[in-house]
């Protein structure tokens, strides 16, 4: 028998910045004259997003009150990729540990003892010993607990997680696996007064999520959850210069050009033919949409190559709107929405996620 979530938990650090206070940040930022302040204003605008979370006070603060950037006019000297990793290990755990009493707490008893696998997912932030062993540790999780780290493949990274934790379930039916997503990308805000640096920081916000996932023949809850029907994964070797992440001296840098919307609305379409042709699904069985919300073009451009109206997106559109784009924890996100909707009871979900290759991550779930 297949394997199912049976619960997820979110978690956001306590930082709540409007688009608006991002938006005077990034003017002040980038030093922008007016016409560009124009320019920018409207990326902000038209962005879809309404508040987003950060593990950085900055951003909404006065300069002068700056933390963790130089309150100086150009903010230097700028920081280096060693603070925004001391700051990853400092945060991250917090919201990663939140997110998963967030998520066992969907549970009448004390499932901790059970847990037999964890599988970490980030691609904002690495150490060793690393955030599995501080999990482990404080979770209270055995020593013999096993431990797989899926790191730095971007937004569809956690679609990697549920797929491995979907084999080990399949493989041993008493295996109880978490899967943990954390990331914390306002830490990797650059200021290079560049097109792209503009919109990836429009979108970028910090979030954890975290999936239980078990044997579906061998669930600890009656609650309804998601059965883990079918994966596919496909990478457009002729874009994979339109998305990319480097470690750079002053943090991770993003390329994220303006066409990976297109190149997503050009081969979206086959890759859900060949999806559901694996799945053994006509597409008229699927009756609602998990996309991961990597902005409001993204959505836009699914929508258009599928022929669906928005509604079909309107759990993806109100974590965009509520979130921004939290990397591979956002995808959790919108299905945690959508599992406790109680509006999809036997319905088949379509799901994907997108990232550097460039990568389409696929799956079929279906409510219980």
């Amino acid at each position: 028998m297949g394997s199912c979530i049976s619960a997820i938990g979110i978690a956001n650090p306590p930082n709540k910045v409007s688009q608006q206070d991002a938006y005077h940040f990034m003017v002040q930022a980038f030093g922008l004259n007016t016409d560009h302040a124009a320019r920018l204003k409207s990326i902000y605008d038209n962005s879809a997003i309404e508040n987003r979370y950060s593990v950085i006070e900055d951003f909404g603060a006065d300069r002068a009150d700056y933390t963790f950037f130089e309150p100086t006019a150009d903010l230097e000297p700028f920081v280096t990729t060693e603070k925004r990793m001391q700051a990853y290990q400092t945060h991250a755990i917090q919201i990663a540990l939140q997110a998963t009493r967030n998520c066992l707490a969907n549970f009448n008893i004390d499932v901790t003892s059970q847990i037999t696998h964890l599988v970490t997912v980030s691609c904002t932030g690495m150490y060793a010993p690393g955030i599995d062993i501080d999990l482990v540790e404080q979770l209270g999780l055995p020593r013999t607990t096993e431990r797989i780290c899926i790191n730095f493949m971007g937004c569809y990274g956690a679609i990697n997680g549920i797929k491995t934790a979907d084999y080990i379930c399949r493989a041993n039916p008493n295996a109880k696996v978490l899967v943990v997503s954390v990331e914390l990308c306002t830490l990797h805000f650059q200021k290079h007064n560049t097109l792209d640096n503009w919109v990836a920081n429009s979108l970028f916000a910090d979030g954890s999520a975290v999936a239980f996932i078990e044997n579906a023949g061998n669930k600890l809850t009656a609650n309804p959850g998601l059965e883990l029907e079918s994966f596919y994964s496909e990478f457009m070797p002729e874009s994979r210069d339109e998305m990319a992440w480097y470690v750079g001296n002053t943090g991770f840098e993003m390329k994220l050009t303006s066409k990976v919307p297109k190149q997503i609305k050009k081969h979206i379409r086959n890759v859900t033919d060949r999806l559901l042709q694996k799945a053994d699904l006509p597409i008229e069985q699927i009756g609602a949409y998990a996309i991961h919300p990597g902005g409001r073009k993204i959505l836009e451009a699914v929508e258009e190559a599928l022929d669906l109206p928005e509604e079909s997106n309107g759990f993806a559109y109100e974590v965009l709107r509520q979130y921004g784009n939290m990397s591979s924890a956002t995808i959790l996100f919108v299905l945690q929405k959508m599992m406790y909707a109680g509006q999809l009871a036997n319905q088949h979900i379509l799901s994907f996620a997108f990232g550097p290759g460039l990568t389409v991550e696929g799956m079929v779930l279906k409510m219980q």
